[in-house]
Order: structure tokens, then C-alpha cells, then sequence
């Protein structure tokens, strides 16, 4: 048994994973550098990945109540005439559903999850330096205290500092040549789930996050990869909506500061088997981060942190359970950041759109497999 763990990270990974090892009656330390463990952005969408382990990790009656969850998708042309429509099917399992939830309403579900639970939350906070000294890992933090672990999970994103420090070598994020808006709107009447805009010069998909409003993206070819000032942003998104039919002059035209419209250029970075040394290892983000066009990356993070719990709980060895623990996630991180990636290729380059749909869909079909 695990006499200790520190998290590093109080993002969907870390906030699970901590989740998890408090169920296994560990003993868990969750930092994040936040003083205020603030989430930033819109709106998420969610497949079946992450419905599915949401619902493992027993939250996924509140994502229905407080976010939106669905079965089917339309597809229209940039005009906004419907090129093809899969209806909903009412009683469709979480893994053949989607949806979407505010980031705020995640963050918010999660949270209060985890402060309800023993876990030790200590915000605005660092690591300073840490020691495998090989049956524990001494960690000195930012405010000048110290701890001893049995065990550390890195789970600090895409810059991820635990991962810099475990593998100075490893290759940094890498600029994709897209970007993506975010926005949330009000919800037309009679949407009743994913609508997506196909062929024009930008990506544009629409999701409901409640009763009331959806959560919009746009995937932009940026090759320079500009970056805008915070006033810039609506006016530029405005720009970007010209010429789409239906109700997307409407969103366009309602626009403003209300709307939380961000901009973030794609990156990804895929670490090296194994994702652990020692006693450290790193999950989320940290370990595989991806583009949005699977819309998985949160039940890939969720993903990570159910099957660390169940390997250590099914190994006596700390080492045993992490090689187990890579021997389930390595693989299935990898297509899903490739084919991520290559997808966003195809959209830059135009190519072929039907070899696209093809390895999107393929992807999610394996990840209905068991993880």
C-alpha cells in the first residue's frame, strides 16, 4: 500500500488522479500553482471517451445536469444546408453519446469532489526541487516546506515543469499551424446536438453546454502563428463568421465581452515510452497533449489517472504498477495524438477530407475499446 502521494497540478488529470488515490485510501497532497485555482477558456466538448470516464469516475450524472450530453450530429455546409444528419438515439450508453459542459462548470463538479474528499489542497504553491531517494521522493516546495512521498504524479499540463525536470531531453510542445477560437452563444432553438460547418477556409463546430447555450470553436490556418491582444479578439472572430449560413450570422452579430472568446494556437507533444521514472510519473498534458480535433483530451486525462489507480491497486511493487500502467497507455495516447495531428494536416493542406472522417472515426471506434 502507498503510504503517500503528491499531485502536481489541480487540473482535470491532477484533480482525478487525486481523486482516485484518496479512494484507495492514500493519503494524497494536491498542489497547484494557482493561488486562486482559477480554470480558464469556454466551453469543452466531450465524446464518448471522456463521458465514459467521467461516468467511471462517478460524476457523470452532474455533467448531464449541469452541462448537455447527446447522442447524434449534423453536418451542413458553410451556406448552412445540412449535408448529412445522424439522429439521436435516446438510450445510447455514455461511450456512444457527446456533449459539452462550460470549463467553469467541470472545474467547479471536480473540485468540490475532491474538497469533499480527505485530500490535502495547497494552492498558489511549487515545487522547488525533488529527490527520488528510492523508497520515497523528498520534494522541497516554493514556500520553503518539504514533504516525503511514496508518490509524485506530474499532471502540470503541456509546459509541464515535472516533465522538464524527469526528462530535461524530452522535445517541447510543437506549433501544429492551426488555431483555435472559442466562444459560447446563445442556443438556437431546435439544436439538439453537435452541428459542425464542413469545407470553407475555417473548421467551425458548435456544441450545447446547458438549456440555454452552446460552446462554439474555429479551427484557423495560422502558419505564422499570430498572437492578438485581448481587444483584438472579438472583432477578429466576427471577421472569421462572415459568410456562414443559418444561425451563425446570428452568434456572429451577438458577439461581444460576454461571450468569453479566447484564442490558443494548437501544440502537441507526445512523450516517449515510459512516462515515469522512479517513483515520478506523469499523466494528462504532461505526458500526451493533443490537438481538439478528437475532442478526447480530457477522458484521455481521466483515462490515465483510473488506470494508475486500478494497476497500483493490483501490483505490491510501485515499478510493477507504473510498467503496467504504460503497457495500457502508451498506445492508445499515441493514435490519438498522431491522428489528431494528421487530421489538422489534412485541413491545412486540403487533403483529403474522406481519409480524414475515415481516421476520426476509426479513432474513436478503438476508444470505445476497454481502457
Amino acid at each position: 500500500m502507498i503510504a503517500s502521494a503528491l499531485v502536481i497540478g489541480g487540473g482535470i488529470a491532477g484533480m482525478s488522479a487525486a481523486l482516485v488515490l484518496s479512494r484507495l485510501g492514500v493519503p494524497v497532497d494536491l498542489i497547484d500553482a494557482d493561488p486562486e485555482w482559477r480554470t480558464y477558456g469556454a466551453g469543452i466538448s466531450v465524446t464518448g471517451t471522456s463521458l465514459r470516464a467521467l461516468d467511471d469516475l462517478g460524476m457523470l450524472d452532474e455533467v448531464r445536469a449541469r452541462g448537455n450530453v447527446a447522442s447524434g450530429i449534423k453536418g451542413r455546409s458553410p451556406d448552412g444546408s445540412i449535408l448529412f444528419e445522424v439522429p439521436p438515439s435516446p438510450d445510447a450508453p455514455p461511450i456512444q453519446c457527446s456533449g459539452g459542459i462550460m470549463r467553469s462548470e467541470l472545474h467547479e463538479i471536480l473540485s468540490l469532489r475532491v474538497k469533499a474528499s480527505p485530500v490535502r489542497v495547497r494552492l498558489g504553491l511549487k515545487v522547488a526541487g525533488m529527490d527520488d531517494q528510492g523508497d520515497s521522493v523528498a520534494v522541497a516546495f516554493s514556500d520553503g516546506t518539504q514533504g516525503n512521498y511514496d508518490l509524485v504524479v506530474g499532471a502540470d499540463g503541456i509546459y509541464s515543469q515535472t516533465r522538464n525536470a524527469l526528462f530535461p531531453d524530452a522535445p517541447q510542445a510543437v506549433f501544429t499551424g492551426q488555431g483555435c477560437w472559442r466562444a459560447v452563444a446563445p442556443r438556437p432553438e431546435g439544436m439538439t446536438g453537435t452541428e459542425m460547418f464542413f469545407g470553407g477556409q475555417v473548421k467551425l463546430g458548435f456544441n450545447p453546454v446547458s438549456s440555454t447555450h452552446m460552446y462554439m470553436f474555429a479551427l484557423e490556418n495560422v502558419p505564422d502563428n499570430p498572437r492578438y491582444a485581448e481587444h483584438e479578439l472579438v472583432d477578429r472572430l466576427k471577421k472569421l463568421l462572415n459568410g456562414f449560413g443559418s444561425y451563425v450570422a446570428q452568434v456572429r452579430d451577438g458577439l461581444g465581452a460576454h461571450s468569453l472568446v479566447n484564442y490558443r494556437p494548437l501544440e502537441w507533444q507526445l512523450l516517449a515510452d515510459p512516462w515515469y521514472k522512479g517513483r515520478v510519473v506523469l499523466i494528462g498534458d504532461a505526458a500526451h497533449a493533443t490537438t481538439p480535433h478528437m475532442a478526447s483530451g480530457a477522458g484521455m486525462a481521466i483515462e490515465d489517472a483510473l488506470v494508475l489507480g486500478r494497476e497500483l491497486a493490483a501490483h505490491d511493487g510501485i515499478e510493477q504498477a507504473l510498467a503496467a500502467f504504460m503497457a495500457h497507455r502508451f498506445e492508445r495516447a499515441r493514435i490519438v495524438v498522431e491522428n489528431s495531428v494528421r487530421i489538422g494536416t489534412i485541413e491545412m493542406t486540403g487533403g483529403d477530407q474522406v481519409e480524414a472522417n475515415r481516421m476520426l472515426g476509426g479513432t474513436l471506434a478503438a476508444l470505445q475499446q476497454p481502457y
